[in-house]
């Protein structure tokens, strides 16, 4: 297993024959998966610490679904929702902390409030100023590969060079922000399973995923309870999906995915371990 030092606004993190499980904490009441589940303020700190204790090595906030077809919320709404579990998380422990954005004021007072990484499902094409968030604060930068906004991204799936096709996208991303001097070492890339991609384009990624250590920096991977799962599975609910995303997630690991982003914290530590435990045997 590679060994990276990712670089955020408060500290750096290792990841050295580990791989780390980034646990979704969506403040969202329309989220595919667990949609209210963690509205409210209390419940989503206590939900947080209880994934600290499960085994989460990063904690994803978000306060805008980004599910096919779902709706866009203002600013303002997503800053409510986000600021006050930011903040008290950080009150209880020192975890890093992701904001899941693509508004680069909400990416700011979340840096300011605590957060440590800005995870935009856009690689900052939505929001331009995100680049200079992001070089201003020192955050972590969590790249992914999407057509589109989550309104649109599945009208166009048609691919010449799928793999080749995403490459070339996070290759002149990257070159980007290294040209407005972001450092390296604060950058990570996610291929974007369920983002402008079919069940078959999904799996296809997941297969091929170490084409893109070619980059020589960490790889996300989020295929936690997604359609393509059930699609091949024939489970209709996301909950259903566990163990098809265990599958996924040693499957990704195997070829090369530093960080796994998932819903079922214990379960998936589990596979992680596991899956860590046979590639540095």
């Amino acid at each position: 297993m590679r060994h990276y030092s990712f670089k955020t606004a408060h500290s750096t993190i290792e990841i050295k024959n580990k791989t780390l499980i980034m646990a979704v904490l969506n403040v969202t009441p329309d989220s595919f998966s667990d949609g209210g589940s963690y509205a409210d303020v209390k419940c989503a700190v206590k939900n947080a610490m209880q994934m600290v204790e499960q085994g989460a090595d990063i904690i994803d906030i978000g306060g805008e679904s980004t599910r096919p077809g779902a709706k866009k919320v203002s600013q303002e709404t997503e800053l409510k929702r986000v600021i006050p579990v930011i903040k008290s998380i950080r009150e209880l422990s020192k975890i890093p902390i992701s904001i899941d954005t693509t508004k680069s004021e909400v990416a700011r007072q979340a840096i300011a409030a605590g957060a440590d990484i800005i995870n935009d499902i856009s690689a900052f094409k939505m929001d331009p100023e995100m680049k200079n968030v992001a070089l201003e604060t020192g955050a972590g930068a969590m790249l992914m590969h999407m057509r589109g906004t989550p309104q649109t991204m599945q009208e166009n799936l048609h691919y010449d060079d799928l793999i080749g096709e995403i490459k070339d996208y996070f290759k002149e991303t990257i070159e980007e922000l290294l040209s407005l001097a972001i450092s390296k070492n604060a950058l990570m890339i996610d291929p974007g399973i369920g983002f402008s991609k079919n069940a078959e384009q999904n799996l296809e990624i997941i297969n091929k995923l170490d084409q893109f250590l070619d980059f020589e920096v960490p790889i996300l991977l989020g295929t936690s309870r997604k359609s393509f799962i059930g699609k091949v599975l024939g489970l209709e609910h996301p909950a259903e999906r566990i163990w098809g995303t265990a599958a996924s997630i040693a499957i990704g690991i195997s070829k090369g995915a530093a960080v796994v982003r998932v819903h079922d914290i214990k379960e998936m530590k589990q596979v992680s371990m596991l899956t860590d435990a046979i590639l540095n045997a």
